[in-house]
C-alpha cells in the first residue's frame, strides 16, 4: 500500500489535504507525511504510527525503553549525523546494529548504513520519548568520555610512542611549512563530527583546508601537546605552552593553546614570525592626516596614548612601531606584557607572571622605579593600572597602552567605569586611536568596479570622495595563484584618532560624552572607523564588502 493510500484509508487524510501536500510536494519537495503535518492534516503524534504501517516496523513499549543500554563501539559509524537525524544507537547483535527513531525515512543514516554496508534493523518510538533517549545517550557519552580522559600509563607510553613516529612527525611538520608559506597567523584544530579539521587563519580570515587522517588524529595532537611542554594525559583542562622551531629558513615562535571541547580537544597555534613584522609606521597604512597627529603625539614627552580595539586588531603591532620610532640610545623604554611576543632591540620586555602575584599593577609599581622615559602597558584591565599608568604619565614619562572598546570615546566610559576619576583621565590623556585591520586589496587581480559613480551613490559616499586629490579608485577583489584565490593580500590599519584637548577636557564623561565627542571630532576633520576605511576604498587600497566585513 502506498503512503498516500494509507493516510487516506486508515488516518483519515482527505483526498482534497492530500492533493494540496502533493502540489507543494511538486513545487517545492518534501516529504507527504510531513508537509501534511505542517498544514495540520495530521497530528506529529501520528506519524509513529504511519511508518509502523508502511513499513511494518516494531514500536518499543514504555517497558522497552526504560530498559535500553546504549552501545558506544562506532568506529565505522557516524553516530553524531545518525543522532541529528533521530537515530538512537540501543545495542549490536554479531554484526547488526539495532537504532530506535521517530523517522525512518531519514535520507542520510540509510545512506551512510548502506554505502558502509552496515547490516541494521530498527524500532520506532515517539518524537518526546527519542529527545529523551538522545539526553540519556549524550549524558552517558560525556560520563564516559570523562572516564576515559584519564589515560592509563600503559595509554600515554603509547601516545608517546605515536607522537614520535616518522608519519606523525611528517604530517605535523607539513601542516606548519603550510602554515608559514600562506602565511598564516594561526593554525586551529579542531573535532568535527568525530574528524578533526584543520583551518588557518590567513590575513584575519578562517579558511578551512583539510582533516587529519583517522589514524593520526591523536598522535598529532599528543605530539604538539609534547612539543609544547603540556601534559598529554591531561584532557579534562584548559593548557597553555609554546614551541619554538625553524621551518623553511623561517625562526618560529608558537603559542600553543589546548581546550577542551564536548567532542574532543581544540588546539589552536600561533605562529609569530621573528622575520616576518617590520615596525615600520610606512606599512601600517595609516592616513597622511592621521598620521601627522600620532607624530606630533609621540614628540610629547608625558602623557596617556591609548589603543582600543578587539582582540586581533593589531595593537600590540602598532604599540611596538610607536615603540620602534621612538627607540634610541637617549632615551629608556621599558614594556609590560602578557605575553612578550615579540623582542624589540634596546627595549627592556618585562613577562607579567599573575599566578605569583606580579600582575600589571605589581609590574607597572615596579617599573617606575627603574627611571623609564617610555613605559608600555600591555592591557589596562582594572582601577589599580589605570591609575598607576596615569599618575606614571602626570610625573614625566610617556605611557602606551591598550583598552578593550569598540571606538575611541568609549575608552574614557570605560575608564569611568573602572574607577578612574575624570580629573586624572582630562590631565593624563594625550590621545586615544581605534584600530581595525581591513584586508588589503592584491595588487596581481583586483579590478575597477565596473559603475564606481553610482556605487559612490548608493553608499553616499560623495562628501569622502570629494576630500581626495585624485579621482576615486574603486576597485573589486577577483583572486589569483598569488593571493590564494581570496582576491587580498596582506592587511592595513583602519584608524579613528582622539586627541584629548580642551574641548574634549571641557566635555562631562557621562552618558552623552560619546556622541557628542564623536561630533566635536567630525567638526574638527575626524572621522569614525567606517569613514577612514570607506577613504582606504575609494583609494583603491581595499573594498567597500571588506570594509563592512569589519566595521558594520
Amino acid at each position: 500500500m502506498s503512503i498516500e493510500s494509507l493516510l487516506n484509508t486508515e488516518f483519515s487524510v482527505s483526498q482534497v489535504d492530500i492533493d494540496k501536500a502533493k502540489a507543494y510536494q511538486k513545487k517545492f519537495g518534501g516529504r507527504l507525511e510531513k508537509l501534511l503535518v505542517n498544514i495540520g492534516s495530521l497530528a506529529e503524534e501520528q506519524l509513529v504510527d504511519v511508518y509502523a504501517s508502511l513499513l511494518s516496523l516494531p514500536k518499543l513499549s514504555q517497558d522497552e525503553l526504560e530498559q535500553v543500554e546504549f552501545d558506544f563501539e562506532s568506529e565505522n559509524i557516524d553516530l553524531e549525523l545518525l543522532m541529528r537525524a533521530n537515530w538512537v544507537p540501543i545495542g549490536e547483535k554479531g554484526n547488526t546494529w539495532h537504532f530506535v527513531t521517530d523517522d525512518p525515512l531519514a535520507w542520510e543514516p540509510n545512506q551512510q548504513l548502506v554505502r558502509k554496508s552496515i547490516n541494521f534493523e530498527l524500532s520506532l518510538a515517539s518524537k518526546a520519548d527519542i529527545d529523551r533517549l538522545l539526553s540519556e545517550f549524550r549524558a552517558s557519552a560525556q560520563t564516559r568520555e570523562q572516564q576515559e580522559s584519564v589515560l592509563s600509563e600503559f595509554e600515554e607510553d603509547k601516545l608517546r610512542e605515536l607522537a614520535t613516529e616518522a608519519p606523525t612527525v611528517n604530517l605535523l611538520n607539513s601542516l606548519i611549512a603550510k602554515a608559514v608559506r600562506v602565511g598564516a597567523s594561526d593554525m586551529h584544530l579542531e573535532p568535527v563530527e568525530g574528524r578533526y579539521q584543520v583551518r588557518y587563519r590567513v590575513d584575519g580570515v578562517l579558511k578551512k583546508e583539510e582533516h587529519l587522517p583517522v589514524s593520526l588524529q591523536l598522535a598529532v595532537i599528543s605530539r604538539i601537546k609534547i612539543l609544547s611542554n603540556m601534559d598529554i594525559a591531561e584532557k579534562r583542562r584548559p593548557q597553555d605552552g609554546k614551541i619554538e622551531t625553524r621551518i623553511s629558513n623561517t625562526e618560529l615562535d608558537i603559542r600553543v593553546s589546548c581546550l577542551p571541547l564536548a567532542k574532543g580537544e581544540s588546539v589552536v597555534m600561533r605562529f609569530l614570525r621573528k622575520d616576518a613584522i617590520r615596525y615600520d609606521i610606512d606599512t601600517l597604512g595609516i592616513a597622511p592626516d592621521i598620521r601627522k597627529h600620532i607624530e606630533k603625539d609621540l614628540r610629547t614627552t608625558a602623557g596617556v596614548i591609548l589603543l582600543t580595539g578587539p582582540t586581533g586588531s593589531g595593537k600590540t603591532t602598532s604599540l611596538y612601531t610607536f615603540l620602534n620610532e621612538l627607540n634610541n640610545d637617549a632615551v629608556k623604554i621599558i614594556t609590560l606584557e602578557d605575553p612578550v611576543e615579540y623582542q624589540l632591540e634596546g627595549v627592556n620586555q618585562v613577562q607579567v607572571k599573575p599566578e605569583i602575584g606580579f600582575d600589571f599593577a605589581a609590574g607597572l609599581r615596579s617599573i617606575v622605579r627603574q627611571d623609564p622615559d617610555i613605559i608600555m602597558l600591555g592591557e589596562i584591565r582594572d582601577k589599580e593600572t589605570a591609575q598607576i599608568a596615569m599618575q606614571s604619565a602626570l610625573t614625566g614619562h610617556l605611557v602606551f597602552s591598550t583598552v578593550h572598546t569598540n571606538d575611541a570615546p568609549s575608552a574614557y566610559t570605560r575608564l569611568i567605569d573602572l574607577g578612574v576619576e575624570e580629573f586624572l583621565l582630562n590631565a593624563a590623556i594625550v590621545s586615544v586611536i581605534a584600530q581595525r585591520l581591513v584586508r588589503k586589496l592584491c595588487t596581481e587581480c583586483s579590478e575597477p568596479v565596473v559603475d564606481a559613480e553610482a556605487t559612490i551613490r548608493r553608499y553616499q559616499l560623495d562628501k569622502l570622495a570629494s576630500t581626495l586629490e585624485q579621482k576615486p579608485q574603486l576597485k573589486e577583489a577577483q583572486g589569483c595563484s598569488a593571493c590564494g584565490h581570496t582576491g587580498y593580500k596582506g592587511r592595513l590599519a583602519i584608524l579613528e584618532y582622539l586627541r584629548c584637548d580642551d574641548d574634549i577636557r571641557a566635555l562631562h564623561k557621562n552618558e552623552y560624552f560619546i556622541p557628542e565627542a564623536r561630533k566635536l571630532n567630525r567638526e574638527k576633520g575626524g572621522r569614525v572607523l567606517l569613514e577612514d576605511g570607506m577613504l582606504k576604498a575609494l583609494k583603491g587600497e581595499t573594498t567597500i564588502a571588506e570594509v563592512l566585513r569589519v566595521c558594520a
